[in-house]
């Protein structure tokens, strides 16, 4: 499944990893459409692959580190 998805990173996770660890962590695939970050907010448009169980995984993983996820558009 894909889920097209807006991340919105707080300024305090700039110099962390997350989206590399994503894939390492997650069975999932990433595809950046579009982002911007500064030190003070990063905002990112991706498109997220994988199991409904590891995108969910992903999600949750994100929401805890402080990242607004905002689920945009799904297809199979």
């Amino acid at each position: 499944m894909k889920v097209k998805t807006e991340l919105t990173f707080p300024g305090e996770l700039k110099d962390e990893p997350i989206l590399c660890f994503l894939c390492k962590k997650f069975n999932i695939i990433l595809s950046i459409l579009e982002a911007s970050f500064s030190t003070e907010v990063g905002w990112a448009l991706l498109v997220f692959e994988g199991t409904e169980e590891e995108l969910k995984k992903s999600f949750a993983y994100l929401k805890e580190k402080g990242v607004e996820v905002k689920e945009l558009k799904q297809s199979a």
